[in-house]
């Protein structure tokens, strides 16, 4: 069976669906503010996503276990008209199917979780308030001094859907989104951090809590990606009703 490149967002959809919380990322990439920064191809109901809107480009590939073999097939198909040099969020033993063309370097394992419990948001007083564009400096800071190193588009904060606490003139507390799409009822909650000097207080818990309760008025899935090993974070989105729904690997992929 052929690769082909799939330009139909009404088939990638159907595809992509079938399991939501799993394909959030691909799901909200669908839409209009990140199609032109897409590339799809399929092979069968395999499905892959080059997302070009970071540097480097970042291929998407995931699948429960019965269609491993599938998107394996994909991938090493696929290998030969990848970039020199990319990164990869792949399902665990995709890599293998790249091994051949590149030299693949793992970054660390990682949890897909959502939010199964909403009812445990409410045992967390949300704080916060909605950050838009003239908050952008403020929360560059944040990041510069809290999260560097983290991938961050600054178009996200335009969705309405990124939610911050304030204290001494600037942001100690931030939550906000990856992706956020009502027409595919997905969103992925990211950039999550709180300033050093305000850590302890449980106003990252506040800002997670308060971002939560907004997007459930607007998506059905809300999904979030974190380290495995990242103890304290994940322990805290089991608190606010998230759960473990699958592992997967990221992963920097060099051209040989």
């Amino acid at each position: 069976m052929a690769v082909r490149a799939e330009h139909d967002r009404a088939v990638l959809a159907d595809l992509l669906g079938a399991d939501p919380v799993l394909h959030a990322y691909q799901l909200g990439d669908l839409d209009d503010f990140f199609w032109p920064y897409t590339s799809w191809f399929r092979r069968g109901e395999a499905v892959a996503l080059l997302y070009h809107g970071a540097v480097p480009a970042t291929l998407l590939a995931f699948a429960p276990p019965a269609g491993l073999a599938g998107l394996a097939a994909l991938l090493g198909d696929l290998a030969p008209v990848l970039p020199a040099r990319l990164y990869a969020h792949l399902s665990p033993g995709l890599e293998a199917a790249l091994a051949g063309a590149f030299t693949v370097g793992a970054s660390g394992g990682h949890l897909k979780m959502a939010l199964t419990d909403p009812v445990r948001l409410a045992a967390v007083p949300p704080a916060g308030v909605v950050l838009g564009a003239a908050d952008l400096p403020a929360l560059r800071a944040l990041y510069a001094e809290a999260y560097p190193g983290n991938w961050f588009d600054p178009r996200m904060v335009d969705t309405g859907q990124y939610v911050g606490v304030r204290d001494g003139g600037g942001l100690v507390a931030v939550a906000g989104v990856h992706v956020w799409s009502p027409r595919y009822r997905v969103a992925a909650v990211g950039n999550v951090t709180t300033h050093p000097r305000a850590r302890g207080r449980g106003l990252g818990a506040a800002v997670v809590a308060a971002l939560c309760r907004r997007l459930r008025s607007s998506v059905e899935h809300v999904t979030l990606n974190v380290r495995a090993d990242n103890g304290p974070a994940v322990r805290l989105y089991e608190r606010l009703g998230f759960t473990r729904v699958a592992d997967y690997g990221e992963f920097t992929l060099t051209g040989r």
